[in-house]
């Protein structure tokens, strides 16, 4: 008696995660996947699941393999460290080889190859799929140039502003920090900011709400005393 019970409670439990109506807005916390449309889920709850430590397991994994080569460059030139890995992975592959070899002598089996079943997957990119990548990179390729653009001939005098703090802040930190270091600490943030602010959510909205207002109301006070920036947004 008790399959009938368990086959009769699956249903419910499908119809309660499935069943949601997919148009609707998709609140609750920062740690849920967004609805995204059925093409780009894969990927973007996969790198969603990641940073917010969703499988600890892999999520390791991945962040220590990533920060280890990085720490690696910062030691050693990026040509030492990929022969360094493609001789790892040759050590590892030559000697499953040879092992598998030597037990399949003794033994007077007929297995074949042990990477037989990885050296008939096909993985010849089509002309479609290459195209589709080069179209898709040109969109942001694009969208980057006329931003470019717009900022370097001022058409918003603000926003040229901005770049020009921004790039003349990031002149201190060159002078304190070179590429891989940052890369180093920006890896660190995406791997503990978001899980650190879906636990603090609330304490984290408030305050940077206030420093969001405090921001707007500044932009304001400076727009309002640039010539032709007051006429510009009354227009």
């Amino acid at each position: 008696m008790a399959e009938p019970s368990t086959a009769t409670q699956s249903p419910s439990v499908s119809s309660s995660s499935f069943g949601a109506d997919p148009s609707a807005p998709s609140g609750g916390s920062p740690g849920s996947c967004p609805a995204l449309g059925a093409k780009s889920c894969g990927s973007s709850c996969a790198v969603h699941d990641l940073i917010f430590w969703r499988d600890v397991k892999k999520t390791g994994f991945v962040f220590g393999t990533t920060l280890i080569l990085l720490l690696s460059l910062a030691a050693f030139s990026v040509i030492s460290v990929i022969s360094y890995l493609i001789l790892a992975l040759l050590s590892v592959t030559i000697g499953f080889r040879v092992y598998k070899s030597v037990i399949q002598a003794v033994q007077k089996s007929e297995e074949g190859h042990p990477f037989k079943a990885y050296l008939d997957v096909d993985i010849t990119l089509s002309s479609e799929a290459f195209h589709n990548y080069v179209n898709a990179a040109m969109v942001h390729i694009n969208r980057a140039l006329k931003l470019i653009i717009r900022l370097f001939l001022v058409e918003d005098l603000v926003d040229s502003l901005k770049l020009a703090v921004f790039m003349w802040l990031m002149t201190y930190v060159g002078a304190v920090f070179n590429g891989i270091t940052l890369l180093i600490l920006a890896e660190l943030l995406v791997f503990s900011v978001p899980i650190v602010y879906e636990k603090y959510k609330t304490q984290i909205d408030h305050y940077v709400g206030i420093a969001r207002d405090q921001t707007k109301s500044i932009v304001e006070k400076i727009q309002a005393k640039l010539p032709g920036i007051a006429k510009k947004k009354a227009e």
